[in-house]
């Protein structure tokens, strides 16, 4: 369980906004934020074409060999000649594209977000959010 789960003074101490910090600070950490939630969710699906892009290797495969048994060697090795094993961009295979995406873009942006976060937030995430729910709470309507 979290910090909240069990002292909630916790979860407010690790999610105040630093001292001084204005609204304007706190939104344009939030958006450094959000963008970063962003690209991950974005690598996420990168990953997952990575896998889906294997997987299919792998079928094609299968296939190639399915169809040599099944007497048609002819096609097996056509297919498995053009198909099985190709790379899907100039001399890359799908790890590849997901490793250089790592190393060229995401890495570089989650440094540059921790960066800010550090200067800018003394390194607590999520302040934006934090500081909606407790307004959020803080609203009669909108009773626990």
């Amino acid at each position: 369980m979290g910090a909240e789960a069990t002292d909630p003074s916790a979860f407010e101490r690790d999610h105040r906004r630093a001292e001084g910090s204005s609204d304007a600070t706190v939104d344009a950490v939030g958006k450094v934020s959000e963008g970063f939630e962003w690209i991950e969710r974005a690598r996420g699906h990168l990953y997952e074409f990575h896998h889906l892009m294997g997987h299919a290797d792998g079928l094609f495969d299968e296939a190639a060999t399915a169809l040599d048994a099944a007497g048609h060697p002819r096609e097996a090795e056509a297919f498995r000649g053009r198909v099985v094993g190709r790379d899907i961009l100039e001399g890359q295979w799908s790890f590849q594209v997901v490793e250089e995406y790592d190393r060229r873009y995401y890495e570089v942006v989650r440094d540059a977000h921790l960066a800010v976060r550090d200067a800018l937030s003394e390194g607590r995430p999520h302040v934006f959010e934090a500081e909606m729910k407790a307004a959020r709470r803080a609203d009669p309507r909108n009773a626990i």
